[in-house]
This record gives structure tokens, sequence and C-alpha cells, in this order.
């Protein structure tokens, strides 16, 4: 009954980073200058991508893919974010919330699956590279970055229902900086079990299945680097992975860092920073790290 009387939050404000004017300034011009790199960067990668014929190959295939992600999973957090460092009120309406979670989590787990092809395809690159050809199709290559997206539209629409069941009739106050599901259910003043349900059985179904994926490709990987007995041949195998193995890392590391650590009130500035990492930092990275460390990319560039 007190439920059904409550008055249902319209808006939820963001705590932000800080309250300091002066901070707030610098802060802004760090991730302005930090999302213009992150456009400019992913556009630029894709474009090379497209242009280069040297570049037509299942791995930048991939790599475009991802560039995509990047950039829209950042534009939907980080220009908000900008907003907020310039304006007295740093609220979302309930229904731009909702439209946030449903497009971060569907690109979030989208990306998720991409870096998990993308160690298959390196797995097959360096421990069978006779039958690459025939494994990796244009395809299947297809194939499997369609069903990157779709396990990320799956996973959006999950989300997005476990938050539609919820209700929002105490605090609007959102401890963070964009609207995400976790804090979102700590806020509800309803029974959240159907949510809760929904972001574990996301978390283990996709999570891990990907993350086992990117596991044994790369223990298979390391095994057949280690079988070779030329240094150079090592050292040409350990080159096809280098720059992917950089991405994986930044960004299981932050995003486990940012989902399965255990939750504690003193530890609430140390989440903001790594969920700034995971949603602005890591998607400005990504095709700097592919541009600096691969050779083909640099001659395309060079060309």
């Amino acid at each position: 009954m007190e439920e059904s009387n409550c008055t249902q939050v319209t808006e939820f404000s963001f705590t932000g980073f800080t309250e300091d004017p002066a901070t707030q300034v610098t802060l802004f011009l760090i991730f302005l200058l930090t999302y213009l790199v992150t456009i400019l960067g992913n556009l630029g990668m894709i474009a090379l991508i497209k242009a280069s014929p040297q570049l037509h190959s299942p791995m930048y295939y991939f790599l475009g893919n991802l560039a995509f992600v990047d950039l829209c999973s950042s534009t939907v957090i980080t220009p908000k974010m900008l907003v907020d460092f310039v304006s007295e009120k740093k609220g979302i309406a309930y229904a731009g919330c909702v439209a946030q979670v449903f497009v971060f989590d569907l690109f979030g787990m989208t990306e998720c699956f991409l870096l998990a092809v993308m160690a298959y395809d390196r797995y097959v690159a360096v421990c069978h590279p006779l039958v690459y050809p025939l494994v990796m199709s244009p395809k299947c290559c297809f194939q499997l970055v369609t069903g990157s997206y779709l396990v990320g539209l799956t996973n959006g629409m999950g989300q997005t229902v476990g938050m539609s069941s919820l209700s929002f009739c105490g605090s609007s106050v959102i401890d963070l900086f964009f609207c995400d599901i976790s804090p979102l259910i700590s806020l509800s003043t309803s029974d959240a079990t159907l949510s809760r349900v929904l972001l574990r059985t996301s978390a283990s179904l996709f999570g891990v299945s990907s993350s086992l994926v990117v596991l044994v490709s790369y223990v298979a990987i390391v095994s057949t680097i280690l079988s070779i007995r030329s240094a150079e041949g090592k050292r040409k195998a350990f080159s096809t992975c280098a720059s992917h193995l950089t991405t994986v890392s930044l960004f299981y590391g932050t995003s486990i860092f940012m989902y399965l650590k255990p939750s504690s009130d003193s530890s609430k500035e140390g989440d903001k920073w790594a969920a700034m990492l995971y949603t602005v930092v890591t998607p400005m990275l990504n095709p700097l790290i592919y541009s600096l460390r691969n050779k083909e990319v640099k001659k395309a560039l060079r060309r």
C-alpha cells in the first residue's frame, strides 16, 4: 500500500566527481580532450580500415567494429558528463536514464564478445595458420560480429526490463556520473529481485563465457609460441597478439574492478574513477594502442 502511494522519481541527479568549481573546470577540459581524441581516433581507425585494401582482413574487420562500439559507448556517457561539469544541476530524466542503461549495456556486452571473437581469431592465426583463411571466412566473420551485437542487444534489453520493474520513491541521487544498473538497484525502494537475477545471469552467462574464450585462446597461443624454436618466430607470433592482449587487459581489468570487487562505502570514490577508466579512457586508448603497436596500421597511415 505504501509502495502504491509513493511519488515516483521523474528525474535522477548525479553526485559527479567534485563540487569544487576550479576542479570541475579542470576535469571538463581533460575529459573534453579525451572525448575529442576518442572520436578522432575511432573514426580515423574505421576510415583507415575501409580505405586501405591491405587492412581488409578478419582482424581489422573486427577492429573496425570494436572502434564503432567504443565510439558509441563513449558517446552515450561522456557528452552528458561534460554538460554536468558546467551545470549547476547535474540531472537526467527517468527516460534518459533508461536509454543510457540500455545503450551502455548493449555496447558494453558487445565489446566483451568482440574481444572474445578477436582472441579466437588470434588463436586460429597463431595455432592453425594453414586453415586460417577457411575458418575465418567472410561469412564466419560476419556471423561472429552479428552474434556479438545480438548478445549485446539481449543484455541491453534484459537490463532495461529489470530497471522498468524498479520503483524509485526515496532518494533520486545516483552516486556516480552516469546511469548504471548496479547503483539503481541500490537506490530502488521496491523488490529488486528480478533486476538482480537479470544482472547476475547476464554476468554469469555472457561475461564468464566470453572471458573463458579469451583465457583458453591465450593459453593455447602462449603454449604454441613457447614451442616455436626460433626467437624471430616467437617475436613475430607474439607481435600479432600484443595489441589485442593490451586491449583485453585494459577492458577486463577495469570492468572486473568495477563490477566484481566487494562493495564497501569507503571505496565510493575509487568506484567512480574505475568507472571513468572503463567508460571514458579505455575507448580512447584502444585505437591508439592499435595505431602505435601495429606495423600494418602504421604502414597504412604512412600511405
